[in-house]
């Protein structure tokens, strides 16, 4: 009896030492990931104008200490300040991009158009561009383009910071390639006349076997004052309001190129005509980001694009009207995945 006294204490004790335990597994494995930021400073202040020697676009090498599988959200911010005597007098055409490693491509990861002749102070910790959809490539030492089609003198001080969230992204995985990509500088396709064999705007799509997901980023904006007028009597293709449409296999997307409010831009006032509406951007303003989700249902193992534009036709009596256009492709998955393949 005395040694079943003994033993029976020493059971009891063993069995509630397991449900503690088990108790405590359950908790850990229960336990929510807290998210962690961390930010990344690549240019500061970097001084892009025209003449005697300046440069309009700078390039860098910046370290992210961060793991693409765990990122849930990149927010890039883009300030831009005045030098001595001024920032540029005029609003033009910039963006930054991102190099894929793999092929020395460069990747449009935001385009902006800079103020009249101001800062964006207003704004501020700058334009604001969601990059997630760049997380792949935003690891490690990654290198950045800074560009401004500046044409004045005094230009612009640039400085571009990273917010980045890691924690538990939807799909762990994820792989960018372009599908069209025309953005070198703020004239590239013509609009109105026949486009050149070296402009690609069709092709086809091979999707991975693994991916859960499929999107489409977007970013496009014309220039140009070229005739005939519309009937509102905007020229094109800085004003005249059109709608574009990219076609994926059956399904189709249409980018509507409208005004979008110039006058309530919160940077203001500025120098010069600011305030009247272009077509789908403004002076100191973001270039809006559109964003295509691919349906995946039943979808072909090769899939036709074509990126097409609303008819119109240059009388060439005041000038050129142009284009400038990136169009991404991005898949996602809970498993390693590999790239699309667009030709």
């Amino acid at each position: 009896m005395k040694k079943h006294i003994i033993i029976q204490p020493l059971l009891f004790t063993l069995i509630l030492f397991s449900f503690s335990q088990c108790g405590k597994d359950s908790e850990v494995n229960n336990e929510e990931i807290v998210p962690t930021t961390t930010i990344v400073n690549t240019f500061n202040k970097a001084h892009l104008s025209f003449g005697d020697g300046r440069v309009q676009s700078k390039e860098g090498t910046f370290n992210f200490p961060v793991n693409s599988e765990k990122i849930t959200q990149i927010l890039m911010y883009v300030k831009l300040e005045c030098p001595n005597g001024g920032c540029g007098a005029w609003d033009v055409f910039a963006n930054i991009k991102v190099k894929d490693a793999s092929t020395n491509n460069w990747f449009e990861m935001g385009r902006y158009i800079t103020p009249y002749g101001v800062d964006n102070s207003q704004r501020g910790e700058g334009f604001v561009f969601d990059v997630t959809d760049f997380k792949s490539l935003l690891q490690g030492n990654v290198q950045l383009k800074s560009f401004v089609e500046v044409w004045t003198i005094e230009g612009w001080l640039l400085t571009v910071d990273f917010k980045i969230t890691e924690g538990e992204p939807t799909y762990k995985y994820s792989a960018i390639v372009p599908l069209i990509d025309h953005t070198n500088n703020s004239q590239q396709i013509p609009y109105g006349e026949e486009i050149p064999n070296t402009i690609k705007l069709s092709g086809n799509i091979s999707l991975p076997e693994n991916a859960k997901a499929a999107r489409l980023r977007s970013v496009i904006s014309g220039w140009g004052h070229a005739t005939p007028l519309d009937n509102d009597g905007r020229p094109s293709a800085e004003w005249g309001f059109r709608t574009h449409l990219l076609k994926i296999g059956t399904q189709e997307f249409h980018h509507v190129m409208g005004g979008i409010g110039c006058s309530s831009n919160p940077v203001k006032p500025q120098n010069g005509n600011w305030e009247p509406d272009r077509a789908g951007w403004c002076p100191g303003q973001e270039v809006p980001i559109r964003v295509n989700s691919i349906q995946l249902s039943n979808i072909e193992e090769s899939l036709k694009y074509q990126y097409s534009f609303e008819d119109w036709t240059n009388d060439k009596e005041n000038g050129n009207a142009y284009y400038s256009l990136s169009s991404y492709l991005i898949v996602e998955s809970d498993t390693p995945i590999q790239k699309p393949v667009v030709n």
